[in-house]
């Protein structure tokens, strides 16, 4: 399954790219990122059939195994490319919202955009890692 990555805003040289790069340089996962401008640009067409996560302030606070067995979930029932999207600044519209599959959030706490990527990035290494049998997380 595609682990596709859709962000609003240019990450540009910086020290969150540094991070992202070093997470998506370990996934063994097919992994894309794709970055749109802060309005409008286009999505590119998905990978049928498809998931949509949205990184939303409303959305759950999943622990690293369940946001695993949840990617496991979807790639055993045969989804070809799951979708995680990074609004812009004023997050996303109500539409969005309703139209995604799962939301998301990594805390009460608000989050710069180029932080959310790079916790996105390791929360997929983890996962993956965690579907591999990979010592890198420590349950407990």
């Amino acid at each position: 399954m595609l682990l596709h990555v859709i962000a609003r805003g240019k990450i540009a040289r910086s020290p969150e790219e540094e991070l992202v790069e070093r997470y998506a340089k370990r996934i063994q996962w097919p992994l894309k990122f794709t970055e749109l401008p802060e309005t409008g640009g286009r999505i590119p067409e998905p990978q049928s059939p498809f998931r949509t996560v949205l990184l939303d302030e409303r959305g759950e606070n999943l622990g690293s195994e369940e946001f695993a067995h949840i990617l496991e979930r979807w790639r055993d029932d045969g989804m070809r490319e799951c979708r995680f999207v990074i609004g812009a600044a004023d997050g996303h519209s109500k539409q969005e919202r309703e139209d995604a599959d799962l939301l998301i959030s990594f805390g009460k706490a608000t989050w710069p955009h180029l932080l959310a990527r790079a916790m996105l990035a390791e929360q997929l290494f983890r996962a993956t890692s965690i579907l591999a049998g990979h010592p890198y997380h420590r349950a407990g």
